[in-house]
């Protein structure tokens, strides 16, 4: 055993490497204390050596911070050059609307990120508490952020222990470490060293920092504190993971890096080309200026942010709370869940499954099943140190499964003990396996009540109780029991076995010449709602994946409770993982279960599945799950079970545990990505539109059709209004019927490109030939500018029922069915009426009050493109249907 270690003053604990492994005696000589403790003096000396015993948690993040990253996006840096450009060449309107533009964008996300965020430091909050130490021989009760290595700590039930502690008294000691190790069930904890290699959960000689004592007292000596916790371990581990970019902040990157240099490329071609053909240099680069600002889609950061900051909403109602706008969409792009068992995907209490009492047949009986069982449901609950009330009841989970067993079955220990008053308690020792009470009978005589491990207590029974009593145990019995033992065991459940004896003396050997009762198997049940949610991300082509710190033997059992793995879960242990994940990564997907896996490992699942590009969803409620559901694309904690520790982990927060939000989660950001997408070609095609417009009269005689503002001003009005009612549609009845997005696809891909070419050629011709009718009919120059605006702005208001899906019907479909786009169409007609009629505002624009005339060409001219390309609509979607009818193919109705 090595010597204690000081990590100097930069670190705020010290460890005593292998304490498990090493016994008492040479743990308190190596921290050099005694069973007495730590003088004062002692303690203040190492408590300035080795620093305080806390835990820093990950600092939040400011509100100037949140409203600086709203800023960094491709799209905003080119905006800010426009504006900047704009600004050198004295176009003030220009650079001040874009400036407006850009801050109302940032303080939208802002504010909903704000109101999302949660402002806890959970870890901290871990050693806030007091603990009972020895110090100089007398107990004092202290703040557990002066606990020192060598301190001597006393613990008992309903404890939170507050360093890592090395037993040196443990009595009939159980703690719940679930949320460090995963394992629902109760540990019990002795003092006796334990392998130098033992996994966590395999440690009954220490108790961790962060979890519980349910029952028992105990002695131990501190061996690490602060950041040497194992809960500090997992805090650096949290650190170490990189929080990654969602999938949909690299779509909008790619698509921004395209838009940029399109925008380059054209401004910087007809600057060229006009200079060349003799063109005032000056109006070139304020065509140059048109273009950057036609083509970059100002409205597409709001209405992104609106579309995410609604689904928030959303999803809120739906009892799931995200701190991020990102990570909504990145739900709809998930294609692996991995799952945490304890309380993600079972109860996280314990419950009798089966009872077996050897009077029933070989296969045993359900709890609703009739049969000999009463002495065996007697035993078990008298047999018992836990309480149901108050309501929830407190002690071992498994002894308060059995009282609901007894209770549910009209038993109560209560009314048991009036009738055989308890005389005797032999409390549960580790080297026998065994707990026994005694009760005095009404005849004098003593009732001995005895559970255990079921090959200690089958050892020592003597008889077997049978129709009608007791029967002498021959090989035969004991072969079928030890039969039962295996298969049950083989169900993944947690086996206690019962047996009883009467005597005549209360101070009589509990463990000698037993009658074997039966055996009872408890386990942590699959929630209700879980398999119909596995199913569902099934059918929706996600993978699910449990990863636990549970044993093989259990975690299988639930996976094929659940629906994992089809029935027939593969199985993967932790301590394989690592060399599995080295060997070949291409192997680590085809488990369905990852069991007695550590925090580490978990982490380094995660990443593995990451660098096989798919987008990882973790669940998780303990402190073992925080590293894992910060590396992951979107950590999902539970918020009743769940850990502050995990909480402040993860990314969305269930409100209720149920594993079924994950599934409406996932739904709500598929509808957000298709709209998205939706509302994004509509941009694109507009503002193309707005190029091929300023273009084409630049390169040719024409004069400029539409000025820079006006542009500017119809990119405000046109494209955030009509994107975001696209983006506020509610999806349809499909979206879970399909397996998820290629993660790699692009935001816009080939398809949607050619969509957008040809629809912003057709608003492009409808505006050229009004601007060329115009001209015929000898308009003044402002009126020429007003006509061929108002015919690109109404142009792009019809547009809006272009977004239809190919199948759709052209009346009647997700697009007219939306209220929000007939609202949106009723404000952007107002928007573009009444600068035309208002003075001021007409001046600032340059646009003139428009006449009968005008507005019959506008009328027509932005009409045509919409006739023309439903009309182009309805030819294709013919052609679709009877290709999906030849090839028996089903199609949504939406369909894009």
């Amino acid at each position: 055993m090595s010597e204690i270690r000081d990590h100097g003053p930069d670190r705020s604990a010290a460890i005593v490497s292998e304490a498990h492994a090493a016994t008492v005696a040479d743990v308190l000589a190596t921290l050099g204390t005694t069973s007495a403790g730590l003088s004062e003096a002692e303690a203040e000396r190492r408590l300035r050596r080795f620093g305080p015993n806390t835990i820093a948690a990950r600092p939040r993040a400011s509100a100037l911070r949140i409203a600086l990253h709203q800023f960094q996006s491709p799209v905003i840096y080119l905006l800010l050059a426009a504006g900047a450009l704009a600004l050198y060449f004295g176009e003030t309107e220009e650079a001040i609307a874009i400036g407006a533009v850009l801050c109302l964008n940032a303080l939208i996300a802002t504010v909903t990120e704000l109101r999302a965020a949660r402002s806890v430091e959970a870890l901290r909050a871990l050693g806030t508490h007091a603990a009972r130490v020895r110090r100089g021989g007398e107990t004092r009760v202290v703040d557990a952020e002066r606990l020192t290595p060598g301190d001597i700590v006393l613990v008992e039930a309903g404890d939170a222990v507050a360093a890592d502690l090395r037993l040196i008294e443990a009595h009939r000691l159980g703690a719940d470490e679930s949320t460090l190790t995963g394992e629902s069930a109760l540990v019990e904890k002795a003092t006796a060293p334990v392998a130098t290699d033992a996994r966590l959960a395999d440690r009954p000689s220490m108790l961790f920092k962060g979890t519980t004592v349910i029952r028992g007292s105990g002695v131990g000596v501190v061996v690490a504190v602060g950041l040497d916790t194992e809960v500090g371990r997992i805090t650096r581990l949290v650190e170490e993971a990189a929080s990654e970019t969602s999938p949909l902040e690299r779509r909008l990157a790619r698509l921004s890096g395209q838009l940029i240099w399109i925008t380059l490329a054209l401004a910087a071609m007809i600057a060229a080309v006009g200079i060349a053909s003799g063109k005032n240099a000056l109006l070139m680069v304020e065509a140059a200026i048109a273009l950057a600002v036609a083509a970059i889609p100002e409205g597409l950061p709001i209405v992104a942010t609106l579309a995410l900051a609604r689904g928030m909403l959303r999803l809120a109602r739906h009892n799931a709370l995200v701190d991020r706008l990102s990570a909504v969409e990145t739900l709809g792009a998930t294609t692996v869940i991995l799952t945490d068992k304890t309380g993600t995907l079972t109860e996280n209490r314990m419950a009798v499954r089966r009872i077996w009492p050897p009077a029933e047949a070989p296969g045993g009986v359900d709890l609703s099943g009739e049969g000999g069982r009463q002495k065996l449901v007697e035993v078990a609950v008298l047999c018992n140190g836990a309480a149901l009330d108050p309501d929830p009841g407190s002690g071992d989970p498994m002894e308060l499964a059995l009282l609901r067993l007894g209770r549910s079955e009209g038993i109560e220990r209560e009314a048991l003990l009036e009738r055989s008053p308890l005389a005797a308690v032999h409390a549960f020792e580790t080297e026998t396996r065994m707990m026994a009470t005694v009760h005095r009978l009404p005849d004098g005589c003593f009732l001995y009540a005895v559970k255990g491990a079921p090959e200690a207590v089958l050892a020592h029974c003597g008889a077997i109780e049978k129709q009608p009593g007791a029967g002498p145990a021959g090989d035969d019995w004991r072969q079928c029991v030890q039969g039962e033992i295996e298969r049950l065991g083989h169900e993944g459940l947690r086996l206690l076995a019962c047996a009883r004896k009467i005597a005549p003396r209360a101070d009589a050997n509990p463990f000698e010449d037993l009658t074997f009762l039966g055996l009872i198997g408890l386990e942590d049940p699959p929630r209700a709602d879980v398999p119909p949610a596995v199913a569902a991300c099934r059918s929706a082509g996600i993978k699910v994946v449990m990863v636990t710190g549970d044993h093989a033997v259990t975690a299988r059992a639930i996976a094929r409770r659940v629906g994992l793995g089809d029935g027939a879960a593969g199985v993967i242990e932790g301590r394989n993982l690592a060399r599995l994940i080295a060997r070949d990564p291409d192997a680590v997907p085809n488990a369905d279960v990852f069991a007695r896996v550590n925090p580490a490992e978990k982490l380094a699942l995660v990443k593995a599945y990451q660098g096989r590009g798919e987008i990882v969803a973790m669940t998780g409620d303990g402190v073992n799950d925080a590293p894992a559901l910060r590396q992951a694309d979107i950590g999902v904690a539970m918020g009743l079970r769940g850990t502050d520790v995990a909480r402040q982990a993860a990314d969305m927060i269930l409100l209720d545990d149920a594993f079924p939000t994950i599934v409406r989660a996932v739904h709500e950001g598929r509808v957000i990505f298709g709209n998205i997408q939706r509302f994004i070609v509509y941009l694109l095609s507009c503002n193309l539109s707005e190029v091929l417009v300023v273009g084409l009269a630049t390169l040719s005689t024409l004069p400029l059709p539409i000025l820079p503002l006006q542009i500017l001003y119809l990119n405000l009005v046109t494209d955030v209004f009509p994107a975001f009612a696209l983006a506020m549609g509610n999806g349809d009845g499909g979206v879970m019927r399909h397996g998820p997005r290629d993660p790699r696809q692009p935001i816009v891909g080939r398809a949607q490109w050619w969509t957008i070419a040809g629809e912003s050629m057709a608003l492009a011709a409808g505006t050229i030939g009004a601007m060329l009718w115009a001209m015929a009919l000898d308009f003044p120059a402002a009126a020429v500018t007003t006509t061929t605006f108002l015919t690109l702005a109404f142009g792009q208001l019809w547009h809006v029922f272009n977004m239809r899906g190919r199948r759709a019907h052209p009346l009647y479909n997700e697009v007219t069915r939306n209220r929000w786009v007939w609202r949106s169409l009723i404000v952007c007609t107002v928007l573009l009426v009444v600068p035309c009629h208002w003075p001021p505002f007409a001046r600032v624009l340059g646009l003139v009050q428009p006449g009968a005339a005008q507005w019959t060409i506008v009328a027509a001219m932005s009409l045509a493109p919409l006739v023309l390309l439903q009309l182009i609509g309805i030819i294709a979607s013919g052609r679709v249907v009877a290709g999906r009818a030849r090839s028996g193919r089903p199609q949504s109705p939406d369909e894009p």
